[in-house]
């Protein structure tokens, strides 16, 4: 078998050559659904080079590729992953609000995320681990 992990879950898929899978399995597995006008989701359809689809299956790897998100795939390739495009990441934080936090300055005054609303606000942070 074959293991896919995507922010939708894990997904067991047969083996075969690189990432051609069924329109069935993709749709399962992306939530793309494979039309004539290309891969849809929602309102969204992007279209396939016609080498992307051969007998009724769809690499899924070129296909990602063209949405510019990020796979990768184990050296046997029998796990695959497949990331969240950045595109895709801003649209879904587009709006978003920090959570409120305080925290001290340089100086040792204690700042309010929220008192700085409306101004430009650099955060930088690190962690030693």
């Amino acid at each position: 078998m074959k293991t896919i992990l995507t922010d939708r879950g894990s997904f067991e898929v047969a083996p075969g050559e690189g990432l051609w899978l069924s329109a069935d399995e993709v749709e399962r597995v992306s939530g793309w659904t494979l039309k004539p006008e290309g891969m849809c989701q929602a309102d969204e359809c992007v279209p396939l080079p016609a080498d992307a689809i051969r007998s009724g299956r769809v690499d899924l790897a070129a296909f990602w590729a063209r949405l510019d998100a990020p796979i990768a795939r184990s050296d046997a390739g029998d796990a695959w992953v497949l990331g969240t495009s950045a595109q895709a990441r801003n649209r879904a934080l587009a709006g978003e609000l920090a959570p409120d936090f305080t925290l001290p300055d340089l100086d040792g005054t204690p700042k309010t995320l929220s008192s700085l609303r409306g101004r430009k606000v650099f955060l930088f942070t690190w962690a030693s681990w």
